[in-house]
């Protein structure tokens, strides 16, 4: 992956819900899913919390699906999301056996797992990132 990193924001996450589960989405608490949005954006002391994509689409994961902001559907959400941020920056998780996705997914509801953890699982379920094509 090269470039700046592109960011899934609330409406994105919303519009997300909406297609998968239905209008109007079963929002719970829009501020949770707001700040599992950002969370991928999150620093300290000057530098990235989450240092590369995997770390950042693990984070997102991890919210959505452990702080519920939806009232159902949060682990379908959670990985949508999580795969949809990962193929706008070069990622292709849309290869993933659907056994190893319910696997991390139910792992990450499940148990405290933490975002290296489901970063290492994501890195292993995705494709390199895509190059540019010079043509």
């Amino acid at each position: 992956m090269t470039g700046p990193v592109e960011f899934l924001d609330t409406d994105d996450l919303i519009e997300l819900a909406r297609r998968l589960l239905g209008d109007p989405p079963p929002v719970r608490d829009v501020g949770l899913l707001g700040a599992a949005a950002a969370r991928p954006q999150a620093s300290a002391f000057g530098a990235d919390a989450y240092p590369d994509i995997w770390t950042k689409g693990a984070a997102l994961l991890q919210s959505i699906v452990k702080n519920h902001p939806l009232i159902d559907g949060n682990k379908r959400l959670g990985w949508l999301a999580t795969a949809v941020f990962l193929e706008i920056n070069g990622v292709s998780a849309t290869a993933a056996h659907n056994d190893h996705v319910y696997e991390l997914v139910m792992r990450v509801a499940a148990e405290d797992a933490a975002v290296e953890e489901i970063a290492d699982r994501l890195r292993a379920m995705s494709r390199a990132p895509r190059l540019a094509s010079s043509d």
